[in-house]
């Protein structure tokens, strides 16, 4: 069992920085693959972006191509949480961002694994 819980998310104008955090607790925790995810309103589960995952060996992968000029995800192995530091914000960006945990690879459109809550971004002027 993984508990995921983000935070960080606000009202922000286009333009401007924001940094979430992810914070993971459970078993066997060092076995998971640590995810940021986003879903934009009126869309599925089953529709939610990859941002960027984060192996149980610390490498970074899959990085969404449109997003990784902007947005930087870290790992902070000490207290077991996840960051995602998002710059240059667009009104596009408004969506609520989700962490997750998986043993598999995780890939944009996947509802495997545990999820938090999410942590709502909402950009606008």
């Amino acid at each position: 069992q993984v508990e995921l819980v983000e935070s960080g998310g606000a009202l922000v104008h286009p333009g401007e920085t924001l940094r979430l955090s992810c914070a993971a607790s459970g078993s066997r925790l060092s076995a998971y693959n640590l995810a940021w995810f986003r879903q934009a309103p009126g869309k599925a589960d089953d529709e939610r972006e990859l941002i960027a995952a984060i192996s149980s060996g610390g490498g970074i992968y899959n990085y969404a191509p449109s997003l990784k000029d902007r947005f930087t995800v870290s790992k902070d192995s000490s207290n077991n949480t996840v960051y995602l530091e998002m710059n240059s914000l667009k009104p596009e960006d408004t969506a609520l961002y989700l962490c997750n945990a998986d043993l598999l690879t995780q890939y944009s459109h996947s509802t495997r694994g545990y999820w938090g809550r999410g942590t709502q971004v909402t950009v606008s002027s």
